[in-house]
C-alpha cells in the first residue's frame, strides 16, 4: 500500500527555528517579548486594528472577549450550533446563557434569518464563525441584530485570517475578533491565538486582562510607578518562543496562501465536474468573498454514504474526516441554556460533511490519489 496521507501536517516555511534560537538567546521567552511585538504589529496593520494581543489559543482570545464585555447571567450570547465547542464555552464560563442559531446551507456560516428569530432585548453578543475561511454575510447579520441595540459582534475568525468580504478583511466587522494559530490552521505555532481589538476604548483594559488583572502595561509605559491588581484577568499571553515561530510563518504569507490555493483549486477542478452526477456538493464561494483557503470539504447525500466513503478512504490510508457535532444537542450545552433549539440545517450538514486532507505541501500526486479514491468510493 502507498504511504498514508495524513489529514494535516504542519510545515516549516522559513526562519522558524532561527527565530526561536534568537528568542532563547535574548533571555526573554515569556509573553510580551520582541517577537510578540513584531507579530502583533503585523496583525494590527493587516486589520487596521486598535491593537492585537497574542494569546495561548483562540479559545483564550474568545474568553478575553467575554471578560471585556462584562457578560453575566442576565445576558444571552448567540452562537452557531455548527462550530467547535470553544466558540460557545468561552462565553458560557461567564455565566451568560447560550442561544444556538442555525447555519445557512451555502457557506455554512451562521444564518442571519435564524439569528433574527433568536435575538431578544437580553442579547449581548452574536458570534459569527467564518466557516472554512469564507465570510458570513455581515450586512445581513447586522440587520438581523436590530432588535437588540445592546448586542455586539465578536467574530470567531479561527479559519479566516487573510480572508475578506469585498475589500474588508475578516476580523474587522466586530468590536472584537479572535484568531487561531493551532497546528491545524493556515499559520501555526503549535498552539496560539490572538484577540483583535477594533475599538480603541478597549485597548487598555484588554491589556489589563492579559496581564493577569494588573496595570502592568501602564507601568511599562511609565504612567504609574508600580503595578498592582486592578481587575479580572488571567495568564493569557503567548510565549515569545511561540511568537518567534509564528513570525516566520506570517512572513511567508504569500507563499503559504499560494500553496493552499493550489491545493484547493486542484481539488475543485478535479471534483466539480462530477458533483452533480455523483450526488455530492463542493464548497460554495460567493463572488464577493476572498476565502482564507483553510480547508476543502464535500457534502455527500446522507450520513450513511459519508460514513461509508470515509471508511473506504481510510482503508486506503487516506485520512479524511468529518467535522463538528452540533452543539445545540450536545450534553454539555444543557447547563448553559434554558430552552431547546431546532437547527435542522446544522443537523443535516453535520451528518453529510467530509473534509479532505489539506496542508501546505500536499503534493499534486497525493491530491490526485485522494480524488481517485473518493470518486471510486462515492460511485460504488
Amino acid at each position: 500500500m502507498p504511504d498514508a496521507i495524513p489529514f494535516n501536517r504542519p510545515a516549516l516555511v522559513g526562519n522558524e527555528l532561527d527565530y526561536m534560537r534568537q528568542a532563547v538567546e535574548s533571555g526573554h521567552t515569556s509573553a510580551k517579548g520582541s517577537f510578540t511585538e513584531r507579530v502583533a504589529g503585523m496583525l494590527r496593520e493587516e486589520h487596521g486594528a486598535a491593537d492585537v494581543l497574542l494569546t495561548t489559543s483562540c479559545t483564550d482570545a474568545l474568553e478575553m472577549a467575554a471578560l471585556l464585555l462584562d457578560l453575566g447571567p442576565d445576558d444571552e450570547v448567540v452562537v452557531p450550533s455548527f462550530t467547535f465547542v470553544s466558540t460557545a464555552l468561552a462565553f458560557a464560563r461567564t455565566g451568560a446563557r447560550l442561544v444556538f442559531a442555525d447555519i445557512e446551507g451555502e457557506t455554512l456560516g451562521i444564518d442571519p434569518a435564524s439569528v433574527a428569530e433568536r435575538v431578544t432585548q437580553d442579547t449581548r453578543v452574536v458570534v459569527p464563525v467564518h466557516y472554512a475561511g469564507v465570510g458570513v454575510d455581515m450586512d445581513a447579520l447586522s440587520a438581523a441584530m436590530a432588535a437588540s441595540p445592546r448586542a455586539e459582534i465578536v467574530e470567531d475568525n479561527a479559519h479566516g485570517l487573510f480572508g475578506a468580504i469585498g475589500d474588508r478583511p475578516l476580523g474587522t466587522f466586530g468590536r472584537l475578533s479572535a484568531l487561531s494559530f493551532h497546528e491545524t490552521k493556515n499559520f501555526v505555532c503549535g498552539e496560539g491565538g490572538a484577540l483583535v481589538v477594533n475599538d480603541p476604548d478597549d485597548v487598555m483594559r484588554a491589556h489589563t486582562i492579559l496581564d493577569k488583572g494588573t496595570n502592568r502595561r501602564a507601568f511599562m509605559l511609565g504612567e504609574v510607578d508600580k503595578y498592582s491588581w486592578q481587575d479580572i484577568g488571567s495568564s493569557f499571553g503567548l510565549s515569545d518562543l511561540n511568537a518567534a515561530y509564528l513570525l516566520a510563518q506570517l512572513e511567508a504569507k504569500e507563499a503559504v496562501l499560494a500553496q493552499r490555493k493550489r491545493v484547493f483549486d486542484r481539488y475543485m477542478a478535479a471534483l466539480e465536474p462530477y458533483a452533480a452526477e455523483d450526488g455530492f456538493r463542493v464548497p460554495v464561494i460567493p463572488e464577493d468573498r476572498t476565502q482564507g483557503y483553510h480547508m476543502f470539504y464535500v457534502l455527500l447525500p446522507d450520513r450513511d454514504t459519508r460514513n461509508r466513503v470515509l471508511g473506504e478512504l481510510r482503508e486506503q490510508g487516506i485520512n479524511a474526516t468529518f467535522h463538528y457535532v452540533p452543539l445545540h444537542s450536545a450534553p454539555g450545552a444543557k447547563r448553559f441554556t434554558d430552552r431547546e433549539y431546532d437547527c435542522p440545517v446544522t443537523d443535516d450538514i453535520s451528518g453529510r460533511l467530509m473534509r479532505f486532507p489539506f496542508y501546505n505541501d500536499l503534493s499534486d500526486g497525493q491530491i490526485d490519489r485522494v480524488v481517485e479514491a473518493f470518486l471510486g468510493a462515492v460511485g460504488d
